[in-house]
Order: C-alpha cells, then structure tokens, then sequence
C-alpha cells in the first residue's frame, strides 16, 4: 500500500535563494541528522535531471544501500528524486519551493513510498512514519536557520582539521552558505578542493599565485582519545603547536594575506575554577590542559604580528551524538545507565555544533572580534543537571553516578582537567557583538542535536 508524507516550512527568503541553497555543494550533508549513520558512496550530477546520488544508510545493526537518480529539475521551483535500487518497494520525493506572497518561502517535501514485504512490511508503517516525521523536523529546522542567517560575506576558506568531527561540519556550512573551501590534507592532493601540508616539516604546497580570505586551524589530537600518558601528552601539545606555527609560516609565502587567522583553543585554559564565572578577560587557570592552550594560542598570535586579523576559539563542550563527549556519553544514557560524574557539582559550558558553526561565520566576516572568544552558550550548568536534562530528552532515568576516584583510576589525569574539572564560562566578546544562538538553553539544544521533540518518544 502506497504511504505519504508531507511537511512544510515558511523562510524568510525567496524561492529563488532557498532553491539555489540546496544546490550548492555540501548541501545533502549539512542536512544528514547527526544521529544518522550515512555514507555517501558516489554522487554526480547535482539535483539537476538525471543526477545520482548512491549511499549506505544504517538501520539497527545493517547498512542498506540505496540509490537515487533526480528528475523533473524546473529552477526555483521543484526538483525531485527516484529510488532506483534501495530498501523501499517504491519512494519518490518532490522539493517545491513556492512563494508565500510576502517575499518568503514555503518549502514543502512530499514523500510517496511503499513499503516491501507486502501486509507484514505494512505493520512497519507508523515506524517509517516516525522517522521521517523526526528526520524532516531536523532537515527543516537546519534549512530555515541557515537560510535565515544575515547575509553572508562570502570568499576562500582553507581549513585544516577538515576530516575532523567539527571540521567535516564546517566545510559543508561554509559552502552552503557559499564560501568556496579548501581542505588541507596530510597526504599528496587529489582532489580540486584539497591542499597538502605536513606540519611535522613546516610546509603548505600552495598553489600557483593561492589566495585566500580565511584560514581555520582546527587540526590536532584528540584531547579524550585515550589515556594521557607522556607519550599522549606530547603528542596533544606538539600537534597544535606544530600546525600553528607551520600555517602563520607558510602565509608568508601568500602574496596576499588571509584578512583572518583563526585557531581553534578551548575552555580548558582557563583550569578548574569553580564556581568563577569566566569571561574572555579572565586569568589563564593551571593544568596540562591550560599549558597546551596557552601555548597554542600563543602561537596563534605570530600571524597578528604579521598584520593579520586573529582569533582564538576557546571552544566549550560541543553537543553532537556523532561524536565528543555527548557520543561517548549516549549509548549508556540510552540504556537507563548514566548519570552524573564525580558529584555532578562542577560546571560544564557547552555549546551545540550549530552554533559553533555559526559563530565561526561571525567571527569570520565580523572585523572586530579578534583576540580569544569563548564559544559556549550563555547558560553554563552543573554536571548533575546535564546528566538529568540529558536522561529527560531521551526518557531514560539517569542516577547511576561514576565516582570521582572510579574515572580518576580509568582515565588518569585526563579525569580531573578533562571530566571532572569546573569552568563556568560565558562569552562577553559574542555578547557585545549581538549574535544570537540558536539553542540558548541545554534542553532545547539537545532536542535538536538527538531528534527529540518535546511530542517524540
């Protein structure tokens, strides 16, 4: 039996503008929930008649594979996809985008698909239903946000850093917003978009007469990947202090400079502080962690020497199941088996990955933010209240504590600076300069990360 599925939106921009954003590369991606496990296997063509896309999707313990081919393009106002091959006896999917007759939008994706199996693939109506009820209330609250944002001050980016969890998203933000990005890798370029360098030996291979508006430094080893030994230890430190040094170096090979330098740091340099709210002004704390940013950030201040615009990234705990500490986090949670670390009492500021997107644009096209700027959301909270906020999105009870002396003796040092360390932090320098953010309390920002309305079970 043939099903249907229909969701609307209203942008506030035209159809024209919010046609062409779902044309522009990385569109697809920025639109995949981060909950969902999906990998692109090979695409072409774009959206326009007879372009492809062919993806994995995993549903439970299986990938599924599934390819789709576009038809019916008219620019500015439909395009639509066919299921070739995939887990569906038949889908199709039409994008109309008309006007709401005061200059906006109305987006609207209609869904036919049948199920396989016949009556007994019938009974998995309502939950096919549930998912794309929960995956177009995601898709369409990124579109309208997105599109939404003051217009963009558009140019080339280069990011390193760019496979990384943060990085992947920005690349994809920055290019639906219509930046043109280029990805360094550590490996000789293969593709158009990509540029190698090897910190290790101090070097970018820029091409012929390169130049760029933007470069973002977010490249470096993972702070929670495993236990710090020294080995660990030296290898977080020099990672960052390494790459810095070789992109302020290799600018000076540009024979134009980037307008702006910016270097990712994090909260962590401010140390375990208590119950201090902590600003952009604020003392550096003490710790290897408050060492390695201090350092890194340090660096990062060689490109101002140069006359370059620089901003350092005191990044909080950014919220994504797909990966940091919320996707370490999540599978216990799900099971009914988490709950607060250490007491619960020390602070945790936070940020979700939407936001840091947007406030990396700001920062970006905003000339005057330079210096540190604390990327965290402007309601730190207790540990213990994330753990009950977190238990409460997902239904689940959420009282089994992990003592302190538990993690310290797992984890080590990484326990006390990295779990276990109180930084109220807030930003002053986002606060004078106006931006908004889209999930301003804990709550609302991980209903959006994890698909939970306050309707979904």
């Amino acid at each position: 039996m043939s099903e249907r599925f229909q969701r609307s939106v209203r942008i506030a921009r035209s159809p024209a503008e919010v046609f062409a954003w779902h044309e522009r590369d990385g569109a697809f991606e920025r639109l995949t929930p981060p909950w969902e496990k999906v990998k692109v296997q090979a695409s072409g063509g774009g959206i326009r008649d007879g372009g492809r896309v062919e993806l994995k999707s995993k549903i439970g313990p299986m990938w599924l594979s599934w390819t789709v081919k576009h038809f019916d393009y008219r620019e500015g106002e439909l395009f639509c996809d066919r299921q070739i091959s995939g887990p569906f006896a038949q889908w199709e999917h039409r994008h109309r985008f008309e006007s709401d007759g005061a200059g906006g939008c109305v987006l609207t994706d209609d869904i036919t698909y049948e199920l396989p199996g016949g009556k007994i693939g019938a009974k998995a109506a309502n939950f096919v239903a549930a998912r794309l009820d929960r995956l177009f209330t995601y898709r369409h609250a990124v579109t309208k946000a997105d599109l939404e944002i003051a217009p963009a001050r558009t140019g080339r980016a280069v990011i390193s850093g760019a496979s990384g969890l943060i990085g992947r998203a920005l690349v994809t933000f920055l290019r639906t917003q219509g930046w043109t990005v280029d990805r360094l890798v550590r490996r000789p370029a293969k593709a158009p978009d990509e540029i190698s360098w090897d910190p290790v030996r101090t070097t970018v291979n820029w091409p012929s007469e390169y130049a760029c508006d933007a470069i973002i430094h977010l490249a470096g080893a993972g702070i929670a990947d495993g236990r710090w030994t020294q080995e660990r230890r030296e290898q977080i430190g020099r990672s960052r202090i390494e790459g810095t040094r070789t992109l302020v170096g290799a600018m000076r090979q540009l024979a134009t400079l980037p307008r702006v330098f910016v270097s990712g740091s994090a909260i962590g340099i401010y140390g375990d502080r208590g119950d201090t709210l902590l600003d952009e002004t604020s003392p550096r704390g003490e710790g290897f962690l408050a060492d390695v940013c201090h350092e890194w950030e340090a660096e990062a201040e060689s490109a101002a020497t140069l006359g370059v615009r620089t901003v350092k990234l005191r990044t909080g705990l950014v919220l994504t199941p797909a990966g940091g500490a919320l996707g370490k986090m999540l599978p216990l949670f799900q099971l009914g088996l988490g709950g607060p670390m250490g007491g619960g009492r020390h602070w945790q500021s936070w940020v979700t990955l939407d936001d840091w997107l947007r406030v990396c644009r700001h920062v970006i096209e905003t000339d005057d933010i330079r210096g540190p700027v604390n990327v965290v959301a402007s309601e730190p909270v207790r540990q213990r209240d994330l753990a009950n906020v977190l238990g409460a999105v997902l239904n689940r009870p959420a009282m089994l504590s992990a003592p302190g002396g538990v993690l310290r003796l797992a984890f080590g040092q990484m326990a006390d600076e990295a779990l276990l360390a109180s930084t109220r932090a807030h930003s002053a320098v986002l606060a004078d300069t106006g931006i908004s953010f889209l999930h301003p309390t804990l709550e609302k920002g991980l209903r959006h990360v994890l698909g939970k309305s306050s309707t979904q079970p």
